[in-house]
């Protein structure tokens, strides 16, 4: 399989894109160079790849290695840098050489049908996300010390993660009674009187970025606690975006998808037509029929930042950030010991108190 590694045009150092210029840097020369100003370079180092990659095809020390049958099964690449072995598992798409530390596309993990449609670009760079992460983590008073450490902090990672995103043109009707009663008193009696009016709604609904995870191994409420994301900035895949960042392909399909996200579309449209009938003391739908008109699936893929952290008790934590507008997520441990004595110093505190209000009460 190729892996592709972005080369400096000046000087030959590996480019990573920068999410603060939108521009792809190079770390060595300081070079910054737009997108299309790198797409021949990327070319030929495509091309350079597919011929290391056809001798290494060759040889049986440089193979593509998998467990037959097994989904996680480990899959072996060679580094276009160093040449060292680099191990990821069947869905990662971009990541690190081990030993010469510069960014690996592998290339081939999102062609064909698994070429992206769309990608949004992280806006948010690795210092920024640091702070928000710090600022994050310091709000929260019972954290363990061990989560503001260094070596934590440098956990924190840049991922783009797969998402399926729905689009959708939906034609809905809609039958409903609605009641209008008035109660009024006429000297010893109170009459109640009850008006039944028959309502039909109709309309088209645009539904739009109804977004969901297309990646098994990643926990659903974590990937989707970051969303959502402005689409408007999407821009047509390309892998450049991938280099200095880690990405994962998807392994679930919208088909499987499909049951789930079309109940919420009839759901949506159902609640938009309701929403239309005001001024009525109650309403009783008869019924409805909604139809799919038009509907496009997008493979997406979007940028976070995400830490994880193994608690005293074993359990695994994680935080992750949209790496697009900042917004966090996660659930982060609690240091016992710190909820101890702050409870303990409350409880000395209430103490102290108690025994200065029955002093002066029963002196």
């Amino acid at each position: 399989m190729a892996t592709v590694s972005m080369k400096c045009p000046n000087c030959g150092g590996e480019l990573i894109f920068d999410p603060k210029s939108q521009k792809y840097k190079c770390e060595y020369c300081g070079s910054d160079f737009a997108l299309d100003e790198i797409s021949t370079e990327e070319a030929a180092t495509q091309a350079a790849s597919d011929v290391v990659q056809e001798r290494e095809d060759t040889s049986d020390n440089h193979t593509q290695q998998r467990t037959a049958g097994a989904e996680d099964a480990a899959v072996l690449y060679t580094c276009p840098s160093c040449g060292a072995q680099i191990v990821t598992d069947q869905t990662t798409a971009a990541t690190f050489c081990y030993y010469c530390h510069n960014p690996v596309l592998l290339s081939e993990q999102l062609t064909g049908e698994f070429h992206p449609d769309q990608i949004i670009p992280f806006e948010i760079d690795r210092k920024q996300a640091e702070d928000h992460f710090l600022d994050f983590v310091q709000k929260k008073k019972f954290v363990p010390n061990a989560f503001f450490q260094k070596n934590q902090i440098e956990k924190l990672t840049g991922i783009y993660f797969p998402y399926w995103v729905y689009d959708a043109e939906v034609d809905g009707a809609l039958s409903a009674e609605g009641s209008k009663i008035r109660v009024w008193v006429s000297g010893d009696e109170e009459f109640t009187e009850t008006r039944i009016f028959r309502m039909e709604r109709e309309g088209r609904v645009s539904l739009n970025e109804i977004t969901k995870h297309a990646l098994k191994k990643s926990d659903q409420v974590l990937a989707e606690g970051v969303l959502p994301y402005d689409f408007s900035k999407a821009e047509p895949f390309h892998m450049g975006y991938l280099s200095g960042f880690y990405a994962e392909k998807r392994d679930i399909e919208y088909c499987e998808l499909q049951d789930e996200v079309r109940g919420e579309v009839q759901k949506y449209t159902r609640d938009m037509l309701e929403d239309t009938i005001q001024g009525y003391t109650g309403v009783h739908v008869l019924s409805d029929h909604i139809r799919t008109v038009d509907e496009h699936w997008a493979y997406t893929l979007l940028p976070v930042w995400t830490v994880t952290y193994k608690g005293a008790n074993g359990k695994i934590y994680y935080y992750s950030m949209n790496g697009q507008n900042g917004k966090t997520f996660g659930e982060l441990p609690i240091d016992r010991k710190k909820v101890l004595s702050i409870g303990i110093l409350i409880g000395a505190i209430v103490f102290v108190i108690m025994l200065i209000v029955g002093y002066l009460f029963f002196t």
